[in-house]
């Protein structure tokens, strides 16, 4: 699914060779500034390169259109993304810039239930904790059915409980649709149980340079 040759990011990141492969769960795992997060929005072209080669589906990602590729290739960062207008609004928004038919509201509170987000589909978005926008936003992707999801800290202001239930929603959901993920976790707990591969950065980063 993913290739990178070659890579170097400014003084951050130098890969010589890293395959993912498609209907698997990775985790990116590594200390604080271990190019974690830099690597993973290099898979959706949030980032490019200094040097190096990142293809998707045997194209290089320099050569795709970026709008098309963030269709398939769906991030969900850490901070979640909250848009002006109410929770059905945030929902339908990834439906409409993945350029697929909106869903009927049972599908959203179906949805919401899952998620284990007591609201209404009218409430206010931007009146939501932390921690419900985090679930609002996964939930946002969930529905855009992508080919890849790239996961940065996803649970990162959720309690425990919490968290297992929406890790369990979304790897279930990976692997019944033979979907993929590559996530950044601070948690091995999380790591260990959710993902099929864990990459460890201090096995990939080379000394800058170093392509031996």
């Amino acid at each position: 699914m993913f290739s990178i040759k070659q890579l170097v990011f400014k003084d951050i990141l130098t890969v010589n060779n890293l395959e993912i492969e498609s209907g698997k769960i990775y985790c990116l795992f590594g200390e604080s500034g271990s190019g974690k997060s830099t690597l993973l929005k290099m898979f959706n072209s949030m980032l490019t390169p200094d040097q190096g080669t990142i293809t998707y589906k045997d194209q290089s990602i320099a050569n795709l259109d970026p709008v098309q590729l963030r269709r398939e290739v769906v991030m969900l960062g850490q901070d979640p993304v909250v848009f002006e207008g109410t929770v059905r609004d945030n929902l339908l928004i990834g439906l409409q810039f993945a350029d697929e038919a909106d869903v009927e509201d049972q599908v959203l509170i179906d949805l919401l239930n899952d998620l284990h987000l007591t609201k209404d589909l009218d409430d206010e978005a931007d009146k939501l904790s932390g921690g419900e926008q985090q679930r609002l936003a996964f939930g946002r992707v969930l529905l855009m059915n992508a080919e890849v999801y790239l996961l940065d800290e996803p649970t990162s202001a959720l309690d425990e409980e919490t968290e297992t239930a929406i890790m369990d929603l979304f790897t279930k959901k990976i692997r019944d649709e033979g979907k993929m993920a590559i996530m950044v976790t601070h948690s091995k707990e999380v790591a260990e149980k959710y993902s099929d591969e864990i990459i460890y950065m201090n096995d990939i980063v080379t000394k800058e340079g170093d392509f031996s």
